[in-house]
């Protein structure tokens, strides 16, 4: 109840004029002031005019006047600019903490709101606004993707420069990290974080002129060269191939050289993944693209448009993976290296927000602008959100548009957050009645 009566303040649905306070005294609200997203006071810098004086400061909302006490208000100094106390039910007077009593005004959140929210609340459909979003005109879609998008790219290097500081400032295992995450695509992301933080690259590096060597540090810390992490099905052909022995031999070499452990083999997901996505596979490209060196600061940030950037991330597979899937699982001969929708997922997950992140930190707007002209060279995914949201008219025309319809899924959609939503405004704004504002 309180989050709409912050959405009913702060949009204003409450009768322009004849309001009162709680004792009888007129009130104007000439500002509801910006909404508070961190501790304090829900509104700050408001204005008010209480019979016939203004007064500028925050603004508190609370469901019951007795909230103020229970929450502690009045006895925490941050409390002490508060102008209004706006509340829905009026159960006790209140005062700050320097013994101020507080002018208090009952808002009630318009009928055909509470109404409107309670069904996006219910709806079990995805998008929950799904009735209306059809009709919102084709500029407030615009507007909204727009927004939306630069709000995913936002998060991207904000992840991005926590992994710097993990790091310890150190940009090219930024690099690794990020491309590496990226190779999980979806299922194996957090997996593949996780080995990347564990790949000592000072030591590998020292090896980068060894493809073998390298495949066998990155499998070996992933935790996939012990016999007990091959099915037992594929155990006995594992063993007869030799190619797990020979690997297992040169890491056991290795992680005493450089003090090396591997990672819980749990924490890779196989079921319900597909054989090309096999973290197997994907250490095979990622260790013959490393080998290349094109998981480097000075690669992903090189110039070049679309064409070049996804042949610098073309890769392959040792030659036993051309015909395995796993140790001992054998599967068609093939190249298995990554399509074109894996390469543009890779270009738009990995090299666009890295660029951008890093343009920004060295104070070059030039690459920020390549991100930027990367990010709209590449063409819109087609996945499940995508196509939901192309059912309802609003068909991604890029991979902007799509980056903003997934963040909008994921970051509103899902948490039922219709409240910051624009489109969620609109549904709650629909069918007024002309007695909305009485």
């Amino acid at each position: 109840m309180e989050r709409l009566l912050h959405y009913t303040w702060q949009n204003r649905l409450y009768p322009a004029i004849g309001l009162e306070t709680t004792h009888g005294v007129s009130l104007e609200i000439i500002t509801p002031g910006v909404h508070n997203n961190d501790a304090g006071p829900d509104f700050l810098g408001g204005v008010v005019r209480i019979d016939g004086t203004e007064f500028a400061g925050n603004v508190e909302i609370h469901t019951k006047s007795s909230d103020w006490v229970r929450h502690g208000h009045d006895k925490d100094p941050k409390y002490a600019n508060v102008v209004l106390h706006v509340v829905s039910e009026a159960d006790t007077e209140v005062f700050d903490c320097n013994g101020r009593q507080l002018p208090q005004f009952i808002m009630h959140v318009p009928k055909y709101v509470e109404d409107n929210y309670s069904e996006l609340s219910r709806e079990e459909r995805f998008p929950p606004c799904w009735r209306n979003v059809r009709n919102l005109p084709d500029i407030k879609v615009k507007s909204r993707l727009s927004s939306l998008h630069v709000e995913r790219l936002e998060a991207k290097v904000a992840r991005i420069y926590d992994c710097l500081r993990r790091c310890e400032n150190d940009w090219e295992k930024v690099c690794f990290v990020t491309v590496a995450r990226n190779f999980g695509f979806g299922v194996n992301g957090d997996a593949f974080e996780e080995w990347a933080y564990s790949v000592p690259l000072s030591a590998v590096g020292k090896h980068r002129d060894n493809p073998f060597q390298v495949e066998a540090m990155f499998l070996g810390q992933a935790g996939l060269l012990n016999e007990s992490s091959v099915p037992l099905k594929y155990r006995d052909a594992a063993l007869r191939e030799g190619w797990l022995s020979k690997l297992a031999s040169e890491y056991t070499f290795l992680s005493h050289k450089f003090s090396l452990a591997p990672m819980p083999v749990e924490h890779w997901k196989l079921l319900r993944t597909r054989p090309q996505n096999f973290p197997h596979i994907r250490l095979s490209q990622l260790a013959t693209l490393y080998a290349k060196g094109a998981i480097s600061l000075a690669a992903l940030t090189a110039p070049g448009g679309l064409k070049e950037v996804r042949k610098r991330l073309e890769t392959g597979v040792a030659d036993y993976w051309r015909k395995h899937y796993m140790f001992g699982c054998e599967s068609p001969e093939g190249e298995k290296s990554l399509g074109l929708r894996s390469l543009n997922l890779l270009v738009l997950n990995s090299v666009v927000p890295l660029l951008f992140a890093y343009g920004r930190y060295r104070g070059e707007s030039g690459m920020e602008s390549r991100s930027l002209e990367l990010f709209a060279s590449l063409p819109a995914e087609d996945n499940f959100i995508t196509r939901t949201w192309k059912s309802l008219g609003i068909a991604p025309r890029s991979a902007a548009d799509s980056q903003a319809l997934i963040h909008l899924k994921t970051r509103y959609c899902d948490r039922r957050d219709c409240l910051r939503c624009s489109w969620g405004y609109e549904y709650l704004m629909s069918r007024t009645t002309k007695q909305t504002m009485q």
